[in-house]
C-alpha cells in the first residue's frame, strides 16, 4: 500500500456502499452481501419496451435502495466503484459483445452545481474502469426537470422527460452500438426517452445497465416504485 493511499483510507475510510459502515477495505460489507437483493439469472434483463433491454444487478428494494438513495443525494460517492463493478459484470453477462460505446444518462447543469456530481458519470466511469475503456459523453440534459422520484404516475415520468435530452455530436453517435448506463430503473421514461434521442441520432442499437430496477409483477415481485 503506498503511502498516498494509507492516507486516503485515514481520512476516507473505507465504507460499504449500502450500510455505510467504515470497514477494512472497499467494497460490500459481509452481512450485506448476504442480504443483497441480487436478480437471479433469467431476471436481470428487463425488456422496456420492443428492442430497448435493460439489466441490472440488483433489485430496488430493502438495502440496495437505501444504499442507493444515499449514494444519489447524500454525497455517498465512494460508493460508485463498487455500484459500477456490479452494473459492469451484469452488463457483460447480458451483453456480451453487443455494444462498442458506453455513455450515461446525465444530470441537468443545475442539479450538478447543487449535488456536485453525476451519480451516472460515476457509474460509467467505475463500469468501464472494469473494461480498461473510457465512458463518451454523448447526451446532453437541455432542460432543468423535476425529479422523477417525485413523480408516481408512468403518464407523468414519460412527460417530464419529454424533449429533455439532447445529442451533442451525431456524428460520434452514428452506427454506433450504445451501452447506456444510469443508477435506478423504475417506470424506465428516462432511459427510453434517452435511447429515443440516440437512435434518432443514427445510433444502431440501443440497451440500457443500470444499478438495480424496481420490481415488477411481471417479475412475480412486489416492490413499491420509487
Amino acid at each position: 500500500m503506498s503511502i498516498w493511499t494509507a492516507l486516503l483510507d485515514l481520512l476516507f475510510p473505507p465504507r460499504c456502499p449500502f450500510c455505510g459502515k467504515i470497514q477494512d477495505r472497499s467494497g460490500v460489507c459481509p452481512i450485506c452481501q448476504k442480504n443483497l437483493p441480487l436478480t437471479r439469472e433469467g431476471e436481470s434483463v428487463r425488456l422496456l419496451e420492443a428492442g430497448l433491454r435493460c439489466a441490472a444487478p440488483l433489485w430496488y428494494e430493502d438495502i440496495a435502495r437505501q444504499g442507493l438513495l444515499r449514494f444519489k443525494f447524500h454525497e455517498g460517492v465512494s460508493a460508485a466503484e463498487s455500484l459500477g463493478e456490479m452494473i459492469a459484470q451484469c452488463a457483460a453477462e447480458a451483453f456480451y459483445g453487443e455494444f462498442d460505446l458506453v455513455t450515461w444518462v446525465p444530470v441537468s447543469r443545475k442539479r450538478l452545481r447543487r449535488r456536485g456530481y453525476d451519480q451516472a458519470e460515476l457509474l460509467a466511469r467505475a463500469a468501464c474502469r472494469v473494461w480498461q475503456a473510457e465512458p463518451k459523453r454523448l447526451l446532453r440534459k437541455s432542460r432543468h426537470t423535476p425529479a422523477q422520484s417525485g413523480l408516481r404516475d408512468a403518464s407523468q415520468r414519460r412527460d417530464n422527460v419529454l424533449a429533455a435530452y439532447e445529442v451533442l455530436d451525431p456524428g460520434t453517435v452514428a452506427g454506433h452500438r450504445i451501452l447506456l448506463i444510469d443508477d435506478i430503473c423504475t417506470t424506465g421514461a428516462t432511459l427510453r426517452e434517452c435511447a429515443r434521442v440516440l437512435r434518432e441520432a443514427g445510433a444502431a442499437e440501443v440497451m440500457c445497465a443500470v444499478a438495480a430496477r424496481t420490481p415488477s409483477e411481471k417479475d412475480g415481485k412486489t416492490g413499491k416504485s420509487s
